[in-house]
Parts: C-alpha cells; sequence; structure tokens
C-alpha cells in the first residue's frame, strides 16, 4: 500500500464546508467543521451527519458463507436473520483482538464485513487467507460510500427521502432500500449512543445523498472529533485504545460477544480458558470528580498502587466534566468504587461508573 493518504467522495465538500482536514487512518477526513462541542451537543439535541466512507466492507458470498463466517468472529451469526446486523470480534488463535467489527447479513449465502479503517488491509488478508472454495471475497470498500445520521431526529429527518418506513426498522437491522432515486442498504445502526441510521450507497453517488441532507433536511456535518466525544460518552470501545492485538474478549469487557456454544470459531479454546479462569482486567468508565481531563495513557492507581491505565479520556460536553475508560484490574470494576487517575505528579480522584455516561437516547 502507498503513503499516499486516501480521500473520500466527499473530500472536496468537507473542504467547501471549512472542515478541518487531518491524516486518520491513512485518509485525509475531516476532524471539526463548527467545533467539537457544537457538533457533540447537535447530535445530542436534534441530528447530524458523519462521512463514514473510510470503513471498509468485504462482500462474502456462497453456499459456505455462514459457516465460513461463523468460524471467522466470536459471536453466533446463527443466532441472526436476513435483514440482521451483529456485533463481534475477529481474533487469531492466541484469542487477540484483530478487529471488532459489525456482519450484514443479507440472505443465508450474502454478507458484509464492515471493518475499520485503520485495519482493512490486515482484515482482508486474514479474511483470504482462510477462505475455503465455495466462498467468494471481495473489497469493496472503495465502491462502497457511508453516511451516517445521528441523533433524535435521525428518523424524522431520514424518512422523506426513503419509501422503506424506519419506523419498522429495529435496532440492529437492516434493509435493502432507496435514498432518494439511489439504491441504498440502511441500517439501524451507529457508534454515538443516540438513535441513528448508517446508509450505504455506491462510492460516486455520496454526494447527492450528503448534499440533499445537508440542504434540504439541513443536517450538520459532524468531524472525527465530535463522534470521538460521542462515542465516549456512550462507552463505546475504539481499536488501537481499549482494544488491540496484545487484548483479548474476556479480558476487555467484551465477553459479552463471544459465544461457546458447539461451533468452534478460531482462538475459542483461549477464550474459554480465559473466561474459566475467571478475568484479571476490564473495561471501566470513570467519571472525574475535578475538573481535570483525562488522557489516553494516563496510569490509575487505587490505594497507591498502579492498577491500569486510561485508553481513553476526553472533556464530557454533555456532563461537563471529564470522562474515560481505562482497562484496570477486574476487582475494582465495581460502579461506586473510588480511585485516583496520576495526572503530571498529580493525583485526580475519580469514581467507576457503568457506561453510557449519558442517559435517555441510547437505542436498547
Amino acid at each position: 500500500m502507498s503513503n499516499e493518504l486516501l480521500r473520500t467522495p466527499l473530500y472536496d465538500l468537507h473542504c467547501a464546508e471549512g472542515g478541518k482536514i487531518v491524516d486518520f487512518a491513512g485518509w485525509e477526513m475531516p476532524v471539526e467543521y463548527s467545533g467539537i462541542k457544537n457538533e457533540h451537543l447537535t447530535v445530542r439535541s436534534r441530528a447530524g451527519i458523519f462521512d463514514l466512507s473510510h470503513m471498509g466492507e468485504f462482500l462474502i458470498t456462497g453456499s459456505g458463507s455462514q459457516k465460513f463466517i461463523d468460524n471467522l468472529v466470536t459471536n453466533d451469526l446463527y443466532r441472526i436473520e436476513d435483514g440482521q446486523c451483529l456485533y463481534t470480534c475477529m481474533c487469531r488463535e492466541s484469542g487477540a483482538i484483530i478487529d471488532d467489527l459489525i456482519v450484514y447479513r443479507f440472505s443465508e449465502d450474502r454478507y458484509w464485513l464492515v471493518v475499520n479503517a485503520a485495519n482493512r488491509d490486515k482484515d482482508f488478508a486474514w479474511v483470504r487467507e482462510h477462505k475455503p472454495e465455495d466462498v467468494t471475497l471481495e473489497d469493496v470498500s472503495l465502491q462502497t460510500a457511508l453516511i451516517a445520521i445521528q441523533g433524535p431526529k435521525a428518523q424524522e429527518l431520514l424518512q422523506p427521502f426513503t419509501d422503506l418506513n424506519l419506523q419498522n426498522l429495529r435496532y440492529y437491522h437492516l434493509a435493502e432500500a432507496n435514498f432518494k432515486d439511489l439504491k441504498a442498504v440502511i441500517s439501524r445502526t451507529g457508534y454515538t449512543g443516540e438513535d441513528g441510521f448508517e446508509i450505504y450507497v455506491a462510492w460516486d453517488e455520496a454526494g447527492k445523498v450528503w448534499q440533499a441532507l445537508r440542504s434540504e433536511a439541513d443536517c450538520l456535518p459532524i468531524g472525527l472529533g465530535a463522534r470521538d466525544t460521542l462515542r465516549l460518552e456512550a462507552g463505546y470501545s475504539l481499536y488501537g485504545h481499549e482494544i488491540t492485538e496484545e487484548t483479548t474478549p474476556i479480558n476487555t469487557s467484551l465477553g459479552w460477544v463471544v459465544r461457546f456454544t458447539e461451533r468452534d470459531f478460531i482462538g475459542k479454546e483461549v477464550l474459554k480458558a480465559q473466561k474459566e479462569a475467571g478475568i484479571e482486567t476490564a473495561i471501566v468508565g470513570l467519571v472525574m470528580e475535578g475538573r481535570t481531563i483525562p488522557r489516553s495513557g494516563y496510569t490509575v492507581s487505587a490505594d497507591g498502587e498502579v492498577i491500569g491505565k486510561v485508553t481513553s479520556g476526553t472533556f464530557s460536553p454533555s456532563l461537563n466534566k471529564g470522562v474515560c475508560l481505562a482497562l484496570v484490574k477486574a476487582k475494582y470494576k465495581a460502579p461506586g468504587t473510588h480511585l485516583q487517575i496520576n495526572v503530571r505528579s498529580r493525583q485526580e480522584g475519580a469514581v467507576v461508573e457503568r457506561p453510557p455516561f449519558i442517559k435517555g437516547s441510547i437505542v436498547k
């Protein structure tokens, strides 16, 4: 892969909107437009749109697709039906997390794997390495654009653009539908803690979707900065922070996406042994007692002993205080536990709180 940065089909529109462009996972992406706090609160109060076209999509088809994917991922693909999505992890034999991803099931022999942009090449190589002959695999990432609309008014704002009855589209479900006159896949998924939808269209059609939502629905564009603060308030893990190839789902509080049924999957025996032995570490939410903003890498202590570190931290625009996720020894994970975060030789108090930090809008 060359060192040249990639651009989504919306790059010129981001620049025209005054988006501040940064290098993110090898892509030139907007980190903010009108300011992270304003964009964040817009999503919490109304709705905003995100360019997520940098994400990876792998198309898997063929008679052996279901069995093949079920062997790759930790969650049980047989639990979902046509038109459903499944959040899961993909692990090595050691249990190490290669990526967290969403499986889209269109039919018994047609699926998408939606993967993190930074891991696309690595993920595709891993999936291809394990592909059987009765399965066809195609990386359609650079043919597929993705625009998300997120916020409590997302359904109301999106509905005029599609014949699909969005009220009937349940959380973590998908439908092949239309966006105006364009073919689209619409799913009720997101990464903000709010209700919302993700709209997949052909790469060259992305501008039509973006401009329609901007002009006709008056949706504010949202950058990666607010996307990060939103997902942190919701308590969602981010690859490279809460989860890496140095961790497993069991020791990072993602045990709920590991199903130990009769089926086999890569890494099963190691993960099963970890669970039976008892978890040693966990990802916890922490709310600062003072005004300090916790940052990734700060150590976390209890009674003078270092027990872990902050994996992601920020100032919460919704709560007006610092919040973070941290990987700590499991015995300190109980809500209400008082811990200390070490900030430049100072110890600042924090209390364990079960995410999401914000309540009320989360789709259950």
